[in-house]
């Protein structure tokens, strides 16, 4: 009896934090226009800022301008003495694939093998993981999913965080991530002399164009096959992935870090006419010349982070994206986190402290994320006929005192509701003893 007892508070203890926590996490219903936000300053990026109001319809922005009065219903939102700015863009997140970061169970984003571009990030995406609602509160309404893992991990996709399914929130965008061979260390801990490091690095780079080579003749294959209205024999589906890569029609996403790597990098895709972007390029600074020689576009970050050698100056990861830019660089800021994409206005912030400016580094977390990625015409600023996604705030969205006070994804008003403020108001209100 005592055994059954015991068991009997345990359960219902656990259903009683299983009760609290779906209490805490439960977010509010999304609303539906046309929506007129009234008389705010209105940061479009593009085309400078204005005083006025924006009408909403569907997922689009229809109307711009001063005292707009158009025809039918709609819901007014007063928006004097705010700011409306474009929805912030990260071109570098799991958010999505990983729930809790020690726990591997929720963690989706490293598949089993080394060369598995046909993974494809959108399957993985759960709509319905807490840290969505908590990343858009904070103004970042679209982001990239990558995977992570061997020498191509899998294919990115972009997504507006708002939808039930992963199809719903799909923004249509593609692109295959390299891990470009790595000539440096893993880390503090790796104990490998110079000489091992060299020739891993080197078999490494042999290994990959080996790959690509394989991936240019099973293309070439392929097209030779529809011509002849015959199919390939042997299906490769690695292969099979890379074709659009190797014919240009889809991206490359090459993560590289250490200069004498990216100026290996940028060679590799001169050779190769890859249509490539470089991420990560902490040390991009050093050789920033090199790459707007090249002209290959950037995703940098974090900037919130650590001098990779331990003589570098204590502000290098905060004047990187500064020092590619001025060098001619086109240069998106990413956060490349999971669970805290919504720091990516403050990477951005750092940015604009040491260098980039107010401007442009805004401008490298909204509409240069879309240009670079091809979807500016959609993406990234406030102008009639692209896509609602834009949010209300009280000051500058890269500053923590900011309030952002409301958002909208595809035209839709979204809850500002997330686990963070739900378990805030939870235990604000709480009864002592109970």
């Amino acid at each position: 009896m005592t055994i059954i007892r015991t068991y009997t508070i345990i359960f219902t203890t656990i259903l009683c934090v299983a009760r609290l926590a779906v209490q805490a996490q439960m977010v509010g219903k999304s609303e539906s226009g046309p929506f007129l936000l009234k008389n705010a300053m209105i940061h479009t990026i593009s085309k400078g800022v204005l005083t006025g109001d924006i009408l909403i319809k569907g997922d689009v922005i229809t109307m711009i301008g001063a005292n707009l009065q158009p025809p039918g219903k709609f819901t007014v939102i007063d928006c004097t003495g705010k700011h409306i700015y474009p929805g912030m863009i990260d071109l570098g997140t799991q958010l999505g694939l990983s729930e809790i970061e020690s726990i591997s169970v929720t963690n989706d984003f490293n598949e089993i093998g080394d060369v598995v571009p046909q993974m494809l990030a959108l399957t993985a995406v759960n709509p319905n993981t807490v840290t969505i609602p908590v990343t858009r509160t904070h103004g970042i309404t679209t982001v990239l999913v990558s995977p992570k893992g061997g020498r191509f991990p899998g294919t990115a996709a972009l997504i507006d965080l708002h939808g039930y399914t992963p199809a719903q929130m799909d923004a249509t965008f593609r692109a295959v991530v390299m891990n470009f061979p790595s000539s440096g260390r893993r880390g503090r801990y790796d104990r490998r002399s110079d000489e091992d490091i060299k020739k891993e690095s080197e078999k490494a780079f042999k290994k990959l164009n080996e790959l690509w080579d394989e991936a240019v003749l099973y293309a070439r294959m392929d097209s030779t096959a529809k011509v002849q209205k015959t199919k390939l024999q042997g299906y490769q589906p690695e292969m099979d992935a890379l074709k659009a890569v190797v014919r240009k029609q889809q991206p490359l996403f090459i993560e590289v870090n250490k200069s004498t790597d990216i100026i290996q990098a940028l060679e590799w895709i001169k050779k190769t006419g890859a249509k490539a972007v470089l991420t990560g390029v902490a040390e991009g600074y050093r050789v920033a010349d090199k790459i707007a020689a090249a002209g290959i576009a950037v995703v940098t970050g974090p900037v919130l982070d650590t001098p990779r050698r331990p003589y570098d100056k204590y502000d290098a990861p905060y004047t990187n994206a500064g020092q590619m830019l001025k060098a001619g660089v086109k240069v998106a800021i990413r956060s490349d986190e999971a669970e805290n994409v919504r720091n990516l206005p403050f990477n951005a912030g750092f940015a604009a402290a040491y260098g980039m400016g107010k401007e442009e580094a805004y401008r490298s977390i909204s509409l240069t994320p879309a240009e670079i990625i091809g979807m500016a015409d959609r993406y990234g600023s406030l102008e009639e006929g692209k896509i609602a996604n834009l949010f209300i705030c009280d000051g500058d969205p890269m500053e923590t005192k900011t309030k952002i006070e409301q958002v909208f994804i595809r035209g839709w008003k979204i809850p500002m509701e997330n686990r963070h403020t739900l378990l805030y108001d939870e235990f604000l209100q709480r009864s002592p003893g109970r």
